[in-house]
Parts: structure tokens; sequence; C-alpha cells
């Protein structure tokens, strides 16, 4: 962490600038006057960052917010179960297409002569084909059948899987909400859907497996593509008043189903919002604002539409200090190697070495909460799919061979830097689904889970054992070393005791997300993969104030690390 620096109070200039004005004709001056004002308006943005009203910037630490400026009283208690499962690094997949179809995968579903390859496509040619009862009963089956409990089991067991992404649609929710849309005239095939959606969210977590439901479909459509349930090939999510009011109600019931629901790890509002979608955070912000009043605990999900630094800038907004009772919010960005013409000119060497250069827009975003914020992001798709000329490419290497190259820098950098991944996709007509495939990438050792997730549990115990026996004499040891650095470096009056307290609150809750899994005798153990909302959550419940509260915030995360050092995950 870098010194304190010495900067100008812009309070000062914005004092002598208007002092100057006021005594000159240029301030007469229409067109002159505007040109002073857009100065002023740069120049005011630059001091409420400097003054906490912004973020980034170097500096001291918590220059950069508005910290609280007294100490309350803490309120923290240990993680529990439902934590885990939202604040857990998320190593799954998307379960398919299951409630929410696409001809490509499903094409069992789409009778012979469908006008289509989206839902509606298929379910109105089943309607016209055998009426609406029979058309129900086959979606019906569709959607409790499709993924059996051995689905389930090998995803728990072999996939080591801790979440899935649970694609639905708005008409998912029922009748209702298919009133006014295209949807409107098949409504009926939908009258159970919903609980069924409930009911595969409860098979889930009877293994352990945590949910994170996706409205993949909104009305009018976040983007053209017929995964958003019409092959209109139209947005119109986003031209349409009704249309966001009617996907903004859609979120508050699943917000409020989901109070009742365990193992609803999150809740993504959106899917793939089409780039540069007008009006969209407007629509964000409205939208958490609503779903804050139903449950300000519920992690919610948005797209980035393609531009995750502007989305990482955007989040800070919400998740901060000052934003009081507000919803964690998590960025879904999704990474794809196979379909632009620039990737298909790379061979599959270069594009597993550029895999290590993803996500960098969130560097200098994360990893200080009381600087500017969280920003935290997962990879919500990706595949190990190439285009065949980039394969082509591969200078005779074994196609199998570079696969598993490029699958095993994914899973790597995944899981350095983001809070979680989502291959695309686990189920599929035609199993095991090759590159596209969950299950066939993880058997072909592709796709690798984090290595704490494949220990056993007696191992699991026995090394929390372990870091529970050198955990004061570490923590003897960090506390003196940041004690050291700063009283030496940068001498003057500070508050050590909160590194500490933080230290030992990061120690602990990195031990207890560990070892959560191995209370029910299930191998495998966590790591909390959502560090910088799990970090902006302990600081909130802290009691912690003053100009000194970022040495909680440093010592939360030593005592994190750390905890992983001993434990040697």
């Amino acid at each position: 962490m870098l010194p304190p620096t010495i900067s100008l109070d812009f309070t000062y200039i914005f004092i002598l600038i208007f002092a100057f004005l006021l005594t000159q004709h240029i301030w007469r001056d229409p067109e002159c006057r505007a040109t002073i004002k857009k100065f002023l308006n740069k120049a005011k943005g630059a001091f409420d960052d400097h003054h906490g009203g912004g973020g980034g910037g170097g500096g001291f630490p918590g220059q950069q917010q508005r910290i609280p400026m007294q100490d309350g009283q803490s309120t923290i208690q240990p993680p529990t179960p439902a934590d885990v499962t939202r604040y857990r690094y998320h190593h799954g997949a998307n379960v398919g297409s299951v409630f929410i179809m696409e001809k490509w995968l499903t094409g069992s579903m789409f009778p012979e002569h469908a006008q289509g390859s989206s839902e509606l496509a298929a379910v109105e040619g089943w309607v016209k084909q055998e009426g609406i009862d029979q058309a129900r009963q086959r979606f019906e089956r569709h959607w409790r059948e499709y993924v059996s409990d051995g689905d389930l089991d090998w995803l728990r067991d072999h996939g080591k899987c801790t979440t899935i992404r649970l694609p639905i649609g708005y008409f998912t929710l029922g009748p209702p909400y298919c009133d006014g849309t295209a949807f409107k005239n098949v409504s009926n095939v939908y009258q159970n859907a919903w609980p069924a959606v409930k009911q595969l969210v409860q098979r889930c977590h009877q293994r352990g497996i945590g949910v994170l439901i996706d409205l993949h479909g909104l009305p009018g459509g976040a983007n053209p593509q017929d995964h958003s349930g019409t092959d209109s090939n139209k947005a119109e999510l986003w031209t349409s008043r009704s249309n966001k009011d009617l996907a903004t109600r859609c979120v508050l019931f699943v917000a409020q189903q989901a109070r009742s629901m365990d193992g609803v790890a999150g809740l993504q509002i959106i899917n793939e919002a089409e780039y540069g979608a007008k009006g969209m955070y407007d629509w964000y912000d409205h939208v958490l604002g609503e779903v804050s009043k139903v449950d300000s605990t519920l992690p919610i999900y948005i797209s980035d539409a393609w531009d995750l630094s502007k989305a990482a800038s955007w989040s800070h907004g919400h998740n901060s200090l000052r934003a009081g009772q507000s919803n964690p919010v998590v960025i879904d960005t999704h990474l794809y190697w196979c379909f632009s013409d620039e990737d298909k000119r790379k061979s599959p060497q270069q594009i597993a070495q550029e895999v290590g250069g993803k996500l960098s827009s969130l560097d200098g975003k994360d990893g200080s909460v009381i600087d500017h914020g969280a920003a935290q992001a997962v990879v919500g798709e990706y595949s190990c799919v190439l285009g065949e000329e980039s394969w082509a490419k591969g200078g005779g290497a074994s196609k199998d061979d570079l696969v598993r190259q490029f699958g095993n820098a994914e899973s790597s950098h995944f899981q350095q830097r983001a809070g979680g991944s989502f291959f695309w996709t686990y189920r599929m007509d035609w199993m095991e689904g090759g590159e596209w495939g969950f299950k066939q990438m993880t058997n072909s050792h592709a796709i690798v889970p984090p290595q704490s997730l494949t220990l056993s549990a007696g191992d699991v115990q026995q090394r929390i054992q372990h870091a529970q026996s050198q955990q004061q004499q570490r923590k003897q040891e960090t506390v003196g070393a940041h004690t050291h650095y700063w009283d030496t470096s940068h001498p003057g009056q500070y508050e050590h005791w909160r590194f500490e307290q933080g230290w030992d609150v990061g120690f602990h809750d990195a031990m207890a997300f560990f070892g959560m899994r191995t209370q029910g005798g299930v191998d495998g153990g966590d790591k909390i993969g959502m560090m910088d909302l799990w970090c902006l959550k302990r600081l909130q419940e802290s009691g912690q104030g003053g100009k000194f509260m970022w040495e909680f915030e440093q010592g939360f995360r030593q005592g994190v690390r750390d905890f992983y050092g001993c434990a040697g995950v």
C-alpha cells in the first residue's frame, strides 16, 4: 500500500475560480460560460473522488470512500450454510435447455414443422399439433425428467459442482406473466412451470448444490437471439416501458419466492444484454431499489453487456459502504473464442495463452472495498469450443491435447480471478456434448475443479486441525510484519488493533467456509470466492469506523490468505 499523498484541496480551487469569474466580462458570454461550467463539473468530479464521492485513485488507504466516522456495535456472526452457498467460489455449469428451449441443444422438444428455433416456436408447434393439454404434459415431463437424479449425483460427485446456473424465461413464472406477450395464447402450458423450478432447486439443495436462478429470457428480449424466448430477432426490452415493467415484476416475484427457498445462490436479472443497450443501467438501478425492499441480502447478478470495465465501475455505487441496505451486485461476463473472425485466425496455443489476460478489466477496481467499493465478477458462460479454422492451426498437436490445454487455462485463470465460472452447458440431447459438454470436458480433465473440492472430508478436517495448530504463530508473524512496516516506513499514529481484529475474522471465516461441507459428511472444502463482496459484508457488520478502518480490511484479507496458507489450499 502506498503512503499518503499530498494534493491540492479542490474547494479552494472552486472559490478562486468563482471569485475571478464574478469580476470578469467573460462570464457574460454564454458560450464561454458553458465551457467554464463543463470545466467546473470535471473539477467537481475530481473533488468528489478525492473526498470519497467516487472511486479509484491512490493515496492513503480509505480516503476514497465515505466511511463511518465512529465505531458502532459489531453484528458479526459465524458464516451460515446460506452464506457459504452464496459467497463461496462457484464451480459449476449451466444446467442446459430445461426451462428455456434452444433447438440446437434439445431438438427432441421441437415438432417436425416448428417455425423457428426458440421456446415459442417449440410450444406453439406442439399446441398446434396435439392441443394445449397434451403440450402442457409434454413440457411438464421434460421439466421433471430431463435432469435426472443421476445427473445431479454426477454433478456433485464427479463434476465437483458447488453451483449450477439455471436459465428460465419470464413465461416460466406462469400465465399471469404471459399476458400481453408473445406467449399469451400458450400460457396455460406454463401453469406448473414455476413449481417445477422450485422442485429442481430443492433437489439440488439436497445434494449441497446451490442454484443461480437466471432470468435468461426477458419480455421483448434483452438481445435479439432465440435464447431470449422468441425468433423475433429483436431486443425490444430496451424500447418498451411495458416490457421493462413486466421484467421488473418478474424479478420481484422470484426474489420474493427465493426468500423461502433453500439453496438459492443468487438471482440473475438478465442474460447477455446487447452491447450499449440504452437505459440499461437506469433499469438496473430501478430494479435494485425495488428488490432491496423485498430482500436486500439476495445477491443480484447483472449482465456486463460485453463491457466488463464499465459494469465494474458502475457496481461500485451499489457495492459500497455508503450504499446502505443494498443487494450485493455480481457482474456476469461471458467468454467465448469460437465466434469472431479475429479468434478464428488464432491458433489454439495462442488462445490458451490469451486466457490469462481476460478479466483484466477488474484490475484496480477490486481488492480494496475501503478505497472504491467492491467489484465482483463471475464467468457465467464459457466452453472449450474453438472454430475449425483455429484447430487447423494446432501445428500437428492432437486435438485432445489442445482442448485440454485450453480448458486447463480457463479453469486455472477463472479460479484465480473470478468469483465463479459456469460452463456452457451440462445437459443436451447429444450427451456427453463434446467441447460444449461439461460432462465430457470434465471426464477428459480439460475442465478441472478447484483443488479444495477434490479433498476427502477426512483430509479437510486434518487440514483444519493443522491450520489451528499454526494459527497463533501465523497471527503473531503477520500482525508483527504489518505493525513494523507502517511504524517504520510511515511513522505516525495508527490503530493496529483493527488489523488484528480483521485478521481474526478473516482466518475464522475462511476456516468455516472450508469445513462447512464436512459437517454433513460431504467431501470437499469450499473457499471464499466472492471475496470483495464477503469483505464488504464483514466491514458493514464489523461496527468499524474512523480513518483507520482500512486496517480492519487489510487484516481481514490477510487472515483469509493465512488460513489457506496454513491449510495448504
